[in-house]
């Protein structure tokens, strides 16, 4: 029997330098918001570099970020940068999930929880994705730095697995093992562990690369 592993994803990611840096430190996936009103927007520089497919050797997936985006759209991205997951953002729709997952893309679908949530919205998707993504609910849909109340996450009444975002930092991460009766399997970074928007802080995603290996070899 093969125990899936805590994966772990970076997001927010744009500098050529900084991506390189990060990709040492193997992380599940890597992600590049195409959303144009985000400060970490991965055409406001010249990125032309992510043209170019990932070395043979770096198993890291690289996953496009969207908000209510077309699928014509969303697949122009996914052509352009060699997109192998989609996470949708927005208030994007079962069907769409569904046409992009027979497309051959990982889809991870992301909802907003501040208060409450109601998971039976979830069911119609389902079928359609590999991973929900629970962040803290926004107007600027991720990346604002805020938790939200993770005992919320107890109502789950799905079997799909799920990843967990919203403000993580090395303070608060080691809190996620609290979830452990759920199927939480991943997080995924971004603000907490910046130096600007869009450039992370190299060290702090090494020790946060370093807590994920400490889980997957228990």
């Amino acid at each position: 029997m093969t125990i899936e592993k805590f994966k772990w994803k970076v997001c927010g990611m744009r500098a050529e330098s900084n991506i390189a840096e990060v990709l040492q430190l193997n992380p599940d996936y890597m992600g590049f918001i195409m959303y144009p009103p985000s400060s970490r927007f991965i055409e406001r520089e010249d990125v032309s570099f992510l043209q170019e497919k990932w070395p043979s050797d770096i198993q890291t997936k690289r996953v496009g970020v969207f908000v209510n985006e077309k699928e014509e759209i969303i697949l122009d991205f996914a052509k352009k940068y060699h997109l192998e997951v989609i996470q949708l953002h927005g208030k994007e729709t079962p069907e769409l999930c569904q046409s992009l997952k027979e497309k051959g893309f990982e889809v991870f679908k992301v909802f907003g929880i501040k208060d409450e949530f109601n998971f039976d919205e979830l069911k119609p998707y389902e079928s359609f994705v590999d991973y929900f993504l629970f962040d803290t609910k926004s107007p600027q849909h991720g990346g604002t730095g805020e938790t939200f109340d993770w005992g919320i996450l107890e109502q789950y009444n799905s079997t799909k697995p799920f990843l967990l975002s919203g403000g993580l930092s090395l303070e608060n991460i080691k809190n996620i093992r609290k979830l452990d009766h759920l199927p939480c399997k991943g997080i995924d970074v971004n603000s907490k562990f910046e130096r600007s928007p869009a450039l992370k802080d190299v060290t702090q995603v090494a020790s946060l690369a370093e807590w994920v290996k400490s889980i997957n070899d228990k």
